[in-house]
């Protein structure tokens, strides 16, 4: 399969005319439920990683051979083992089946690219690298004043701005690599005109073939290091300093003015790939479960809550809830903020309801993660769909465990029965496996359930700043007390629990089962 490579170069954009382009980008992209599986990053990410390595290796030869490093490159010296950490990070995260289920822009220079990847891409290339959390919010908010993103590619926007600034290193590495094999050729010439070496004493003999696509661009780092390199022989030199000044009046220009361009240019890469390098670690830093909670469509409709319990929930059982829309999502072709208010307006029916029971029922998350999923379901399909609720799930494993056992120990038995022709044998045989049988039954159906079903979260509370006054709660330790020692010993550890969890509402105390007749002797 021949993989697409995704291109976006821009100019440097301030905050506003940065705004601006966002809301214009999502006016224009037509997007499609799925993403092209040519247009896949990975592969691409690997090339740039190879140049980049490739890059570095010959940074660190130059520096043995004597030859002045690239300033930019020094960045990459310095800095290497983040790309290679997070590029090995990006290919675990981002398979091609993860990406190709991916929103994609349906037409378009874009076309079949994820939208989130051409998003990303686009922020960082009219950023010149420069990101952080402000950044990522004010564009992803802007971007949503005219399309919404779906909770997916919220929370991989990440990954694919990673990507994309790994891409622009490796532009930077391009001009970095081209600059070393210019000075390289310099030190050549200087070693066999200048210096005028034997042969066999030279140290600059092995030659680097690059094909360049920038070639017009190799002319400057070769004049203002061949420059650099003559002023240091003075008179001796002198002849050859002349043929380039000579060489350079043809093009136009003087030495001075190449020099000056080659430097601004170096100052100029050198801002990007700081920039790129410090967008990495920053963009490592930021909670993106967090910036999905802010930036979903759907958690203000979750928010209105009627009993008030969603937004009370910690992050990652807010996440699991808005995972269950986006998984409804893609089930039914709905819009993720339409599902989200039809579970809420289930919800509002019980909103002044009485019981337990009831009150469950006026919960969003009742319809999501519970019960009511299949009435929500219903509603949004408009047919009647048969309720199976958690004893229905029970009852088919435990029937299913039951059926597969007999089965097989039905078929051991006659199995033995037509070898020995005896029915006691048989019966005992079929009591005596049961076991045996049943245990091997159980384990495999585990083992193949962990495959095909994933793990469910349990919902929680977020109680990190205060636990409210009617959630008081009371933390048992059950300890056995046998000695004087071990009395103080889990006094000392209950105030250490204490005083590590300063909370209002919140009591430690310890369930003793003590030996009366030691404690006395202990004097206690």
């Amino acid at each position: 399969m021949v993989f697409k490579t995704l291109n976006i170069s821009g100019v440097l954009l301030d905050r506003n005319q940065l705004i601006k382009y966002m809301e214009k980008i999502a006016v224009e992209h037509n997007i499609k439920i799925s993403s092209d599986k040519n247009t896949y990053p990975i592969p691409t990410l690997n090339e740039n990683y190879k140049f980049i390595l490739e890059t570095y290796r010959i940074l660190n030869e130059h520096i043995k051979l004597g030859i002045k490093i690239h300033s930019a490159g020094e960045w990459i010296l310095d800095n290497f083992y983040i790309v290679e950490e997070i590029v090995k990070t990006i290919r675990k995260e981002l398979n091609l089946k993860k990406y190709s289920k991916m929103v994609g822009i349906a037409s378009g220079k874009y076309e079949g690219f994820a939208r989130s990847y051409v998003l990303a891409s686009e922020i960082v290339s009219y950023t010149d690298c420069k990101i952080d959390s402000e950044t990522v919010y004010a564009c992803l908010e802007a971007y949503q004043r005219n399309k919404m993103l779906t909770i997916e590619e919220i929370a991989n926007i990440g990954v694919f701005l990673k990507i994309a600034i790994i891409g622009h290193i490796k532009e930077v590495c391009e001009r970095i690599f081209s600059s070393q094999i210019q000075r390289f050729k310099v030190e050549e010439m200087i070693e066999r005109l200048v210096e005028q070496k034997d042969i066999n004493k030279r140290i600059f003999t092995n030659k680097i073939n690059y094909n360049s696509s920038f070639e017009n661009e190799l002319k400057y780092p070769f004049i203002e290091y061949m420059s650099y390199r003559l002023k240091k022989y003075g008179k001796y030199a002198g002849i050859y300093q002349e043929i380039l000044e000579e060489q350079v009046l043809k093009m136009g220009l003087t030495i001075s003015d190449v020099i000056q361009k080659e430097h601004l240019y170096i100052a100029n890469l050198k801002i990007t790939i700081g920039n790129a390098i410090k967008s990495l670690k920053d963009i490592s830093r930021i909670d993106f479960s967090e910036l999905l909670g802010e930036m979903s469509g759907t958690e203000g409709i979750l928010n209105k809550d009627p009993i008030n319990v969603y937004k009370n929930m910690d992050q990652e059982t807010k996440n699991y809830y808005k995972t269950i829309i986006e998984n409804l999502s893609k089930k039914t072709k709905i819009s993720e903020i339409y599902i989200a208010e039809k579970a809420l307006e289930l919800a509002k029916r019980y909103e002044n309801s009485e019981g337990i029971l009831k009150q469950k029922r006026a919960h969003v998350g009742y319809y999501l993660i519970d019960d009511g999923y299949e009435e929500l379901k219903s509603l949004l399909t408009n047919r009647k769909l048969n309720e199976r609720n958690e004893n229905y799930k029970a009852k088919l494993y435990i029937g299913s465990f039951f059926a597969i056992s007999l089965f097989f120990n039905f078929m051991i038995s006659m199995i033995i029965y037509f070898s020995s022709l005896s029915v006691w044998i048989c019966v005992l045989s079929f009591i005596l496996l049961w076991i045996p049988i049943s245990e091997i039954i159980i384990r495999f159906m585990n083992y193949f359930m962990s495959k095909f079903k994933s793990p469910t979260i349990i919902p929680k509370m977020n109680y990190e700043e205060e636990i409210p006054e009617e959630k008081v709660t009371f933390v048992v330790i059950p300890t056995i007390l046998k000695t004087k020692e071990k009395v103080q010993e889990m006094i000392r550890k209950l105030e250490v629990y204490y005083l590590a969890n300063p909370y209002e509402n919140l009591y430690f105390a310890l369930l003793r089962r003590c030996f009366r007749r030691k404690l006395q002797k202990n004097g206690l």
